[in-house]
């Protein structure tokens, strides 16, 4: 299966819950996606850990999982941190689980145990999966690229210290110039909440574009629905 074909232009749904969260249980993450599997039609899926990349890949082996790991409690100083799938050894755990993609920080920032990001590269392409960096800047996207990412997504843009300014928005822009400049499958991820987003990363020429607490965080989407509300 060429797994690039197949996720290009595709509303990828990232399904995701923390340790200290309801939703954490395996039935309910396993119910939200039969839910975006079986009555929505997606087709690809972002899982954090071992558990729900593994219980998924078991109800759907045909189903393209992006996989990745993540600490049980997010970090106050997160944004100083390489987080997401640091090290080697997470690498392994993701495509223990089944993933086909392993997510992984893309950023220039330290990494745990003296680690470098060419290494994650080329351990998960010895082992036949594809590798996708998540980063915040054009910069390490091109480094990425250069190591031989794979895949590139805007997951990080606004969380990190370099990119902290940044509007509360999908970063359009970078996917723009990214595109522009590099020969690279590259995906929108993060602050997508409406329909336009999607639209307009398309427009930017992402090829395909990540949805998460939008879909799959009900306390977040109740935040921001009732933030809007008339107040007497």
């Amino acid at each position: 299966m060429d797994i690039l074909s197949n996720i290009k232009n595709e509303l990828i749904v990232s399904i995701q819950a923390m340790p200290n969260e309801p939703l954490y249980n395996v039935v309910c993450i396993n119910g939200m996606a039969k839910s975006i599997v079986e009555l929505g039609g997606a087709n690809v899926l972002r899982l954090a850990g071992a558990r729900d990349i593994n219980n998924i890949k078991t109800l759907y082996p045909d189903l393209i999982v992006i996989g990745i790991t993540k600490p049980e409690i997010i970090p106050d100083n997160y944004k100083e941190l390489v987080y997401i799938t640091p090290t080697i050894s997470d690498c392994k755990k993701v495509i223990d689980a089944g993933a086909d993609i392993v997510a992984f920080d893309g950023t220039t920032r330290k990494r745990p145990n003296g680690e470098s990001l060419i290494d994650l590269i080329r351990y998960i392409k010895s082992q036949g999966k594809l590798a996708m960096a998540d980063i915040a800047t054009f910069e390490e996207a091109q480094i990425a690229a250069e190591f031989g990412a794979d895949i590139v997504s805007t997951t990080l843009s606004g969380y990190t210290l370099e990119t902290q300014g940044n509007p509360d928005t999908p970063d359009f822009e970078l996917v723009k110039r990214i595109k522009q400049n590099l020969d690279i499958f590259t995906i929108l991820e993060g602050k997508v909440w409406e329909k336009n987003d999607i639209a307009l990363a398309f427009e930017a020429g992402a090829d395909a574009v990540v949805v998460g607490s939008a879909i799959t965080r009900p306390q977040l989407i109740f935040k921001r629905l009732n933030e809007g509300k008339i107040h007497e």
